[in-house]
């Protein structure tokens, strides 16, 4: 067995990994070059655009509406205003969100659309919250209309969403921005306990033997399959169940007697988790497969992680080396500024491998989100997500995870769900991971569901 991955090479933010950005919403051509000149103030009006009708919108909104609106909330409005042009199209969506950053005041948004419906999708849906200021569900629904100005107050409870455009006939064109003042006192921020973790169950070599492909058991493969997860801080193992095992707990989880709960609130994750006492046998085995002790030492073997006492450790010289090496080319993943004594302090700490997981249904709306309190928990960990979605699944419908750097926009890997492709990913402090919307393409086959085993794994 290889040596253990040192933190510098886990999934991180390498410039050669990084993928195009993906938006949901997209800047139209026109308006694009004008956002520039339109997001300015009162006491420089020779900056902007002479078109007349960026001229006068900037002149009414900069203007007398500022001061009349600011005369109504009772509040001194800055001069500055942000505004910016937005185009939804088919399956664009804006997840729920607050809007809160420092200065801002009020939202507004004006609809430049064509006549709209509610089965058109692209309403904007507000939240209601519950005790700890977080989301609990749509209370209202507004429907865009053309030439219709809607605004709303900035506030530690001002959730809302741009829903999915279901129409591929129009366009939801709108201006958005917000007007700037003192903002609201907010509360202190609501901080969910940590999910419970886990050491292994008691199970040896048996499970494998009934359970995983033949193939992954060779001890030769294995040592394949470490090379290019080392090389690569990911892989995916394809075929990863006996057939006939994968069949069966597909065909269980069909079963109406697994009770499902959704999980929120909806400004972090939509989707629903499986309550473990409700699962039929063959499906509750797959899972004590994914938390037995044989299995945290086939994670160790296929890695090179520590999950299991049997695997050996690093030789103190070669890793001394090692992180030598990485801080001399630059290689220190992210903003970590951990010493190379610090990590090798870090290393020779004695710890329990532990887990944590879950059982999930992604359909329809269902989506993971990145927020500030996963990034203040950040760690490095094995990601372990294996699938059951069928053929027909298409990477267009979503469900798929991204992996991104933290502060930046721009994906360094994405994991698309593979009917029995075990999905192996090693993060660390500085990579965070969500889920993609699953947008309405999925509910036009026969396909409109599908399910994945997600575990975590700590050394």
């Amino acid at each position: 067995m290889a040596s253990k991955r040192q933190p510098d090479e886990s999934v991180k933010t390498d410039k050669k990994k990084k993928k195009k950005k993906k938006t949901t919403c997209e800047e139209t051509a026109e308006l694009c070059s004008v956002v520039g000149k339109l997001i300015e103030t009162s006491k420089n009006p020779g900056l902007g655009r002479t078109e007349p009708h960026i001229a006068g919108l900037r002149a009414a909104l900069f203007g007398r509406f500022r001061s009349w609106l600011g005369e109504v909330l009772g509040v001194e409005l800055e001069p500055t205003v942000d505004i910016s042009c937005a185009k939804y199209e088919y399956t664009d969506v804006l997840l729920c969100h607050d809007d809160e950053l420092e200065g801002r005041r009020v939202a507004f948004i004006l609809y430049l659309v064509p006549p709209w419906q509610s089965s058109d999708g692209g309403t904007l849906d507000l939240y209601t919250t519950d005790s700890n200021f977080q989301p609990q569900s749509i209370v209202k629904s507004l429907i865009p209309s053309l030439n219709t100005l809607v605004l709303f107050e900035v506030s530690p409870v001002s959730f809302h969403q741009v829903s999915e455009v279901l129409t591929q006939d129009k366009c939801r064109l709108s201006l958005s921005g917000w007007f700037h003042g003192p903002s609201l006192e907010r509360p202190r921020r609501h901080i969910e306990p940590p999910v419970p973790r886990s050491p292994h169950l008691p199970r040896d070599e048996t499970l494998l033997l009934e359970w995983v492909n033949p193939v992954y058991l060779d001890i030769s493969y294995q040592e394949q399959i470490q090379e290019e997860f080392e090389d690569s801080s990911e892989i995916q193992l394809k075929d990863f169940l006996k057939e006939e095992k994968f069949m069966e707990v597909r065909e269980a989880l069909r079963l109406t007697q697994i009770q499902w709960t959704r999980r929120g609130p909806p400004n972090k994750r939509c989707y629903e988790a499986a309550s473990l006492d409700t699962l039929p046998q063959c499906v509750s085995a797959c899972w004590e497969l994914l938390r037995s002790e044989a299995f945290f030492l086939l994670l160790s073997n296929f890695t090179g992680l520590r999950l299991h006492y049997l695997c050996p450790a690093d030789d103190d010289n070669d890793s001394k080396d090692e992180e030598k090496e990485d801080v001399l080319d630059g290689k220190a993943m992210g903003s970590s500024t951990e010493s190379p004594s610090a990590n090798t302090s870090r290393e020779k700490e004695p710890s329990t491998p532990v887990c944590c997981g879950e059982l999930r249904r992604w359909s329809h709306g269902d989506y993971t989100l990145l927020h500030d309190a996963e990034a203040a928990r950040a760690e490095y960990a094995l990601d372990l997500v294996l699938p059951f979605c069928g053929a027909d699944w298409q990477s267009e419908f979503g469900g798929f995870t991204c992996y991104v750097a933290n502060e930046e926009d721009e994906e360094l890997l994405t994991v698309y769900p593979e009917d029995n492709s075990l999905a192996l990913v090693y993060r660390d402090k500085e990579t965070l991971k969500f889920v993609k919307h699953v947008n309405h393409k999925s509910s036009s086959g026969s396909a409109n569901s599908f399910y994945d085993f997600s575990f975590v794994y700590y050394e």
